[in-house]
């Protein structure tokens, strides 16, 4: 009861005052006891002198006596009542003003960019915190997430740097090369750069549909979707690009499935991706496998292939930002961005599902699935 009591800065700003105030009734208690005994010496001296004339003049200047050697205390114990508050407010307000000055200093430091700066807590224990510690543990929790943005800001430049540097090279080279003569002005040179081109195109797009989502820059549409439409629609567009790679696509749908509410359009975006990763990393004669159910009052959408497979140490970092399995690899065939999957985990996310991928390893296939609620169930349930 007594910590939930004193966790209110209120509450510490009302025991200040108190201390301070006790603090100046007991000087004033200790002076006025010290300067009293004195006091009454000289009136008992005036007294002896008086008893031969205590009439009114007598009893009048007995008591104005008596009355000054009160005041004369009263003033001196104020005085030093004063003193003592005074010192006592230095002190309590140092202890309040510490953690402002603090984090005051700390915050200049974090707008020089110096954002690995702390404010120093001696008491951690959140729950019994009072109002100025929880605010130095807020400013903590900031500075960290200023300080991971600003790796994640560094890390983002450093990698599209990198991924605009393989294309503007080749770009660049070929130019020179078809200049000094090098290279022959032939059609397969020039498809090369257009190609080179058309990288560098999709790259600039999927940073800006980046952008985008993580800034949450979009509006959902949403409406009544039918799970088997959405599978369809998605193996409609695909059917012809995986017979062109003798790729067996296949699609199941479980019966009876209730609709969801989403935008059709970035779901499609989403199965668009997973189904373009799947052709490319499958070879020919291989088999993908795109289907929906429904589990734990959720649908999931799975795309289930027989490629290359994904190393177990991969699978967490799949949904990074530029992250591939294998650079090299997915350069040479033309691959994406790496900023696909990264695009369809917020879109999901947006919509109040979950992404993941499923691999026994290298060779062994993957899958990728991911749940969309259906309106109305509660998932605890």
């Amino acid at each position: 009861m007594w910590e939930k009591i004193r966790q209110p800065l209120a509450f510490k700003l009302f025991i200040s005052y108190l201390i301070v105030i006790l603090a100046e009734i007991l000087v004033q208690v200790i002076v006025v006891e010290s300067v009293i005994p004195g006091a009454f010496q000289r009136h008992m001296a005036e007294m002896q002198g008086m008893m031969g004339r205590m009439g009114g003049s007598g009893r009048m200047e007995l008591f104005n006596s008596f009355r000054s050697g009160v005041n004369e205390a009263l003033a001196l114990s104020a005085i030093a009542a004063l003193l003592a508050a005074f010192i006592a407010s230095i002190f309590i307000s140092r202890k309040l003003v510490a953690p402002v000055h603090a984090m005051t200093q700390a915050s200049l430091r974090i707008s020089e960019g110096h954002f690995e700066q702390r404010v120093i807590i001696p008491d951690r224990d959140s729950k019994h915190a009072d109002e100025l510690t929880q605010l130095a543990l807020a400013f903590n929790r900031m500075t960290e997430q200023l300080q991971h943005t600003e790796q994640i800001r560094l890390q983002l430049l450093g990698d599209v740097s990198h991924e605009l540097r393989t294309p503007l090279t080749v770009i660049k080279g070929s130019l020179e090369a078809l200049v000094d003569g090098v290279l022959p002005a032939t059609p397969e040179t020039f498809q090369k750069i257009e190609q080179e081109a058309d990288r560098l195109q999709r790259l600039v797009n999927d940073l800006q549909e980046l952008s985008r989502v993580e800034a949450g820059a979009y509006k959902l549409e949403l409406h009544p979707i039918q799970p088997e439409s959405l599978i369809r629609m998605a193996y409609q567009r695909f059917e012809r690009q995986f017979q062109e790679k003798n790729i067996a696509l296949t699609s199941s749908v479980s019966p009876n499935l209730p609709s969801i509410q989403g935008d059709s359009e970035r779901l499609l975006q989403v199965l668009t991706n997973l189904l373009s990763n799947a052709w490319q990393y499958t070879p020919s004669g291989g088999s993908v496998h795109v289907g929906a159910s429904y589990e734990s009052n959720e649908v999931v959408i799975s795309v289930q292939d027989s490629g290359i497979g994904i190393p177990l140490e991969n699978i967490p970092q799949l949904f990074t930002r530029f992250y591939r399995v294998d650079p090299s690899r997915s350069r040479q065939a033309g691959g994406g961005s790496g900023i696909g999957l990264t695009i369809a985990r917020h879109l999901v996310e947006a919509h109040g599902g979950r992404i993941w991928a499923e691999s026994k390893g290298a060779g062994e296939g993957s899958t990728f699935s991911f749940t969309l609620p259906v309106p109305g169930k509660n998932r605890s349930s």
